[in-house]
């Protein structure tokens, strides 16, 4: 595998990204891995890995940059409440769906510059507070993002206007939502809501929830790690980019 540290200038700044792909018989569709709330720490590097090793160039932003380099965080005093958490609220809310649209050509333009990639093929992925963002992706960029899987996500049918359901009828890629069966940021009202939002359109999509599962249930490091529920999604993920990206 390769792997890259690259910075990608936006219109608020660098935006320091972790890149990875396979060394051989690129160039690779690409998959846009966008972070929860916790940022960027080894366990989603690893995750981004695996999905490299399926034949993608996967490229994980971070999505803080704006907060400066010292977005990182002690995610065992994230765990407890306390200055750490305070500060993972602060910069989760620093930013929101526009900001992250803007984040998204900076990455679409520095991946058609990219020899290693098909820039042609475009998947993306997030996990809790991006979520929201990859279904507004999927509805900002039609024309590039075929495929897009929310895990656990957050803030996908809201009473804002910037709701990213309410442009769910623009969207072109195929779209998948793994929900956790118990899940305060996404309670059921929530699921039962973007399903039938979606049931209006003419999209592709998905709605699965995972029985006995908790919010972050994917994640290896989390106490409410799941793994057979965590397999189950990397089967659900691996179909769906498989089947649009090639």
């Amino acid at each position: 595998m390769i792997e890259h540290q690259v910075e990608i200038v936006t219109p608020d700044g660098v935006m320091d990204t972790f890149v990875t792909h396979p060394e051989r018989d690129g160039p690779f569709a690409v998959i846009f891995f966008y972070m929860d709330a916790p940022g960027i720490r080894e366990e989603l590097r690893d995750m981004a890995r695996r999905l490299a090793t399926a034949g993608y160039a996967v490229v994980l932003p971070n999505l803080y940059y704006r907060a400066g380099t010292g977005t990182t965080f002690d995610q065992t005093e994230l765990r407890k409440e306390g200055p750490e958490r305070e500060r993972m609220w602060q910069l989760m809310y620093s930013i929101n769906n526009a900001l992250v649209m803007d984040d998204t050509r900076a990455l679409l333009a520095f991946i058609d510059e990219q020899p290693y990639a098909r820039a042609d093929r475009i998947g993306c992925v997030g996990y809790c507070m991006s979520g929201q963002y990859v279904f507004t992706a999927a509805a900002e960029f039609p024309a590039r993002i075929r495929a897009m899987a929310s895990l656990y996500g957050v803030g996908l049918v809201t009473d804002r206007p910037d709701s990213p359901h309410l442009r769910a009828n623009r969207i072109t890629a195929e779209m998948y939502f793994g929900c956790a069966e118990v899940d305060s940021y996404a309670p059921p009202a929530v699921v039962i809501a973007l399903q039938r939002a979606l049931l209006a359109t003419n999209a592709v999509f998905e709605v699965e929830l995972y029985p006995g599962t908790e919010h972050g249930f994917a994640f290896p490091k989390r106490p409410v790690y799941d793994k057979a529920a965590a397999e189950r999604h990397w089967e659900r993920l691996f179909a769906l980019f498989h089947r649009r990206l090639g």
